[in-house]
């Protein structure tokens, strides 16, 4: 009679984590709001990936990482972009990406998510809590959310652009990730 061997604990963590899904570039956005003067200013992230093994039915056991080129920033003005990568603002040449990588996340029910994770901006680390909605249509699912930063916080805006009288030191981050080969919710 032959004998099964148990489990080992690496390859029970391997069986239970969930797929890995695949971001749609073309059919998401990383978006950022602040105010100039007083008049909201919008622009995005151009370049960015994500790495979201997840499952809706075991949120706890998910990983998100995303990764997003600084030097991608639009504004919408060539002249403002050339300002964006300088080292005052997202210092590009030395420290050309920004990345979220997951601590933790909760259900919160009804297709609604917490996640907890570190946001890394010019080699600040700082704790953040950014509420997620779930849809699904087809075989794509949709992860959007919204959250404020300070920019101060991570040094965007350094020297002169430290004065938030000119640019407001709140930043409204929006984003829209389409995901394919996630489970059903």
């Amino acid at each position: 009679m032959a004998q099964t061997k148990p489990a080992t604990p690496a390859a029970a963590a391997a069986a239970a984590a969930p797929a890995t899904a695949k971001l749609v570039p073309a059919q998401s956005d990383i978006a950022f709001t602040f105010r100039q003067m007083g008049v909201p200013v919008d622009g995005h992230f151009k370049k960015f990936d994500a790495q979201v093994a997840f499952d809706p039915k075991n949120p706890a056991a998910g990983k998100v990482s995303l990764s997003i080129e600084l030097g991608s920033a639009t504004l919408g003005d060539a002249a403002t972009d050339a300002e964006l990568v300088k080292p005052e603002w997202f210092n590009v040449k030395k420290i050309p990406t920004a990345t979220f990588q997951s601590t933790a996340i909760k259900a919160l029910g009804g297709g609604k998510f917490e996640a907890t994770g570190k946001l890394t901006i010019k080699g600040q680390v700082k704790d953040v809590v950014v509420p997620v909605a779930l849809a699904q249509a087809g075989g794509t699912t949709t992860a959007t959310g919204a959250f404020a930063i300070k920019r101060l916080d991570f040094n965007i805006g350094e020297g002169e652009w430290k004065d938030t009288s000119m640019v407001a030191n709140d930043v409204q981050v929006k984003f829209k990730l389409a995901l394919t080969g996630m489970a059903p919710l």
